[in-house]
């Protein structure tokens, strides 16, 4: 009698076995061509900012900013005269633009042709910084600085020139009671080279809000009023919310991944927007969560109360940037055209340092109130769910955590890879620190830092 023919059980597990695999290809396919966008689209964004407003050369860049993960094997094309860069990996790759006025934007769902018809509103230099006194100015004071500046002239030789307190620093400043003490560079960079805020540009955008506030034209505790969150518990969301990051939205802020703040930045046109489709992943103004989202909605609602991009555009160098001797400083904007608030200023080491010296006084600068009396106070107070370490876009030092050599009443602006402005009122100091301390196991140990600093001040 002949057997049925039919699949075998080998047979039937082969194919299973093929099956899955390919099923596993078809994921991994699907994964890395998520990830794409991301890969190319860093350093295609980054690369562009790097050379065309910092003035940097495209080798110094990748050798040092973009040698790591799959972001060093990206293949990046830098078109002097389209002012463009482009960046392929795999079969994947993206382009980034440079404005004059806008800096650098990588294009994501939007026409280059129709990008590059917007023009930034031609504002005239208000004055030469090089033939004006500090603060304003470049013209440094002849006073000796009130620190012991033999020792402070050595923490710069170790951190510059040495990496004695490990990662990379850039440049380096350290400003006591209104003069600046020390300044120094890594040889390629100097006073005029405009370096990446990266976060830091968070605390300008609290500032901004609060310039808008002192005008009269923004409540921060008044419901922020977007369409799309008025059909739930987002509608409770205030200004306050969102800078002190307690606003509830789902967020996840991991760098190393693709996650809501890689794929805001890389893979979206319209930031805010993003962030408007977030969902709440607990009661508004119950949780503190980090968020990179939450003061692009800021900038975005500056856009829209302004009400008309010519003066939107001029608003931070008219209000902020003029006034404290920033002049040049360039606040990158999204492919819709609105500030990017979490992360993307170019300015000098003197620039952040004398929006540190604003903080410290009180937001006064040069003799002219900016911000309205006690907004710094305010926004330096603790957010309570933070357990002391941030307040309304700027990072605390009540619980003295992350830094307790430093004292108390300690606060500053953080950018991802190190960057940091550190305003100590206590010792009338402020600490600029510019560089590159991407490698973890190279972390620069700012606590050291700090710590020795505090013992020039006489």
């Amino acid at each position: 009698m002949k057997r049925k023919s039919g699949s075998s059980p080998v047979k039937r597990i082969l194919w299973s076995v093929v099956i899955i695999l390919l099923l596993g290809l078809a994921y991994g396919a699907y994964y890395i061509n998520s990830l794409l966008p991301i890969v190319t689209g860093y350093p295609a964004k980054y690369l562009c900012s790097a050379v065309f407003v910092s003035g940097r050369e495209q080798a110094e860049v990748e050798a040092m900013d973009l040698n790591f993960s799959f972001i060093k094997h990206v293949k990046s094309v830098v078109d002097l005269k389209d002012s463009s860069v482009t960046s392929s990996f795999l079969w994947g790759k993206s382009k980034a633009i440079y404005r004059k006025g806008f800096g650098a934007t990588l294009l994501r769902d939007v026409d280059e042709a129709e990008l590059r018809k917007i023009k930034f509103p031609h504002m005239p230099q208000p004055y030469n910084q090089d033939t004006i006194a500090w603060p304003l100015g470049n013209i440094m004071p002849r006073e000796a600085a009130t620190v012991d500046t033999v020792r402070l002239e050595r923490i710069a030789e170790k951190l510059m020139d040495e990496e004695g307190y490990k990662g990379h620093a850039f440049a380096f400043m350290v400003i006591h009671k209104g003069i600046p003490a020390v300044e120094a560079y890594q040889p390629q960079f100097n006073e005029k080279t405009k370096f990446l805020s990266w976060s830091m540009a968070k605390s300008f955008t609290n500032t901004l809000a609060g310039i808008m506030v002192k005008d009269g034209k923004l409540d921060i505790n008044q419901p922020i009023n977007i369409p799309e969150w008025q059909n739930d518990d987002r509608k409770q969301i205030t200004y306050k919310n969102l800078m002190q990051a307690e606003s509830g939205l789902l967020w996840n802020e991991d760098y190393g991944n693709r996650s809501d703040v890689t794929l805001m930045l890389y893979n979206e046109k319209d930031f805010a927007r993003f962030v408007f489709d977030q969902p709440l992943a607990a009661p508004v103004g119950t949780q503190w969560v980090y968020s990179s989202g939450n003061p692009n909605v800021v900038t975005y609602q500056i856009r829209r109360i302004i009400g008309n991009d010519q003066e939107y555009y001029q608003f931070p160098q008219q209000k902020l940037f003029n006034k404290i001797g920033m002049p040049d400083a360039v606040f990158e904007v999204d492919a819709s055209g609105t500030f990017v608030g979490s992360s993307y200023i170019y300015a000098t080491a003197r620039d952040f340092a004398r929006y540190g010296l604003m903080l410290l006084q009180d937001g006064v600068f040069n003799g002219e109130r900016i911000l309205p009396e006690g907004w710094v106070a305010a926004s330096t107070s603790p957010n309570a769910k933070s357990n002391g370490e941030y307040g309304s876009l700027f990072w605390l030092n009540k619980s003295k955590v992350r830094y307790p050599s430093a004292p108390e009443d300690m606060f500053w602006c953080q950018g991802y890879d190190g960057q940091r402005i550190f305003i100590i009122p206590s010792k009338e100091l402020i600490v600029v620190i510019l560089g590159f301390s991407h490698d973890p196991a190279n972390t620069m140990d700012r606590d050291t830092l700090l710590k020795d600093i505090l013992a020039t001040v006489k």
